[in-house]
């Protein structure tokens, strides 16, 4: 039998923050985006302001109004990056089988381990984080990755919690179906549906029935409240594959019309096109989110007609998607460019016989020289002059990059 652990920073973000500064130990924080900036939600809560009402999401003046104490600190990610760092470098002192998910939690697989019995491993972990790093984490250990998951919320903060085959029906089944991984809000949606709450209702649920209502998803999801569950917990060196690339930012003011719109595009996308050629990927669909001023969410995607590496090849086919579907009931507050179903540049490619291909080849060579000249002498050394007056983009500010995950490692 597997031995699976899954090790969870308690409160991670903020947790850092009161260690840095211990002055704030034993008070109400939260890490929170700027207001000034727009990007004012709670990012992550102390253990007090969350038993004060303060939620992750919250917009500040609403976390205030739950907490009136709340102290919100700006997110210090480099601090973040760092310590996370730390405590997986703790972590392969036990095993060089690590799978991040997330800055903050990691599944380790000791299966086999002659350091000491899971539990004994666990608890190992536990006071090494909280004596080297000052941080608290919660365990969990089980047989499979998604328990061991489950395991690690199920005690909070600072604890471990251990699911054996004997013990899961009793510990988990009774547990809310939401608390599954991967389901999400639709899916509980779905389930509630078909009276279907907790995760015991899943597994007591007729697995081909479970299909018919959520797809190959339900055979899965049926698997995993029964325990079935033969995932790999990936090598310490493992590099996925990326399933994406993108770039997204909120804008300094609303955008009202296809122009603004057109501006951030072009300027987002130029960071997609730079990292495609760095991991040598070609997009084969392009794909924007947009939120508007009521924070409402809307998702294009289409087909490329090539697939390609070019920013002005992604954003010509994603304004043209955009200009159909988008109807302009509300302003836009935030916006994100992402290349999707990406492919290997060396694989070979079918040309047509009336396709522009020494305009695109002469195109890339220009977006290439315009990178290599921002690469040596700055982002404004060139610009696009679409760029130079009314971009609603903050200046000086590297944008959010948005890597997303491959599934999970089997």
């Amino acid at each position: 039998m597997r031995a699976i652990l899954h090790s969870d920073l308690n409160s991670y973000y903020a947790s850092v923050e009161m260690m840095l500064n211990p002055s704030l130990r034993g008070k109400a924080v939260a890490v929170c985006g700027s207001t000034e900036n727009r990007h004012g939600i709670v990012l992550a809560k102390s253990e007090l302001a969350k038993m004060a009402g303060v939620k992750t999401g919250m917009v500040n003046w609403e976390a205030k109004r739950c907490c009136p104490n709340l102290i919100m600190v700006q997110p210090n990610f480099e601090q973040y990056i760092k310590y996370s760092a730390l405590a997986r470098n703790i972590y392969g002192r036990y095993t060089d089988q690590i799978e991040p998910y997330g800055m903050d939690e990691c599944w380790l697989d000791i299966t086999g381990s002659s350091m000491g019995s899971p539990l004994a491993i666990a608890e190992s972990i536990r006071e090494t984080i909280k004596n080297e790093l000052e941080l608290t984490v919660s365990i969990g250990v089980s047989f499979t990755k998604i328990f061991a998951k489950l395991g690690s919320d199920l005690k909070k903060p600072d604890a471990i919690a251990c699911i054996t085959p004997e013990s899961y029906r009793k510990q988990i089944w009774p547990l809310p179906a939401s608390d599954l991984l991967y389901v999400g809000r639709a899916t509980t949606e779905k389930l509630h549906k078909h009276g279907i709450e907790t995760i015991g209702g899943i597994a007591q649920c007729d697995k081909m029935l479970l299909k018919s209502w959520l797809g190959v998803n339900g055979i899965k999801l049926w698997e995993f409240a029964n325990g079935v569950d033969d995932s790999r917990v990936r090598p310490f060196d493992y590099e996925p594959v990326a399933k994406s690339v993108g770039h997204g930012i909120t804008c300094t003011a609303d955008l009202e019309n296809n122009n603004e719109v057109l501006q951030v595009l072009f300027e987002l996308a130029q960071g997609v096109s730079l990292r495609l050629r760095q991991a040598e990927l070609l997009a084969t669909r392009v794909q924007i989110y947009i939120r508007d001023c009521n924070l409402n969410y809307r998702q294009f995607q289409c087909k490329l007609p090539y697939p390609t590496q070019s920013w002005r090849e992604m954003v010509n086919c994603a304004m043209d998607l955009f200009r159909l579907r988008y109807t302009w009931q509300y302003p836009i507050r935030a916006v994100t460019i992402r290349a999707v179903d990406l492919i290997s540049a060396s694989m070979p490619q079918q040309l047509d016989l009336f396709g522009e291909h020494e305009k695109r080849k002469r195109n890339d060579n220009l977006e290439i020289a315009i990178e290599d000249i921002q690469r040596r002498f700055g982002r404004d050394a060139i610009r696009l002059a679409s760029s130079m007056n009314g971009l609603k983009v903050q200046k000086d500010k590297s944008h959010e990059q948005l890597t997303m995950p491959a599934a999970m490692y089997v």
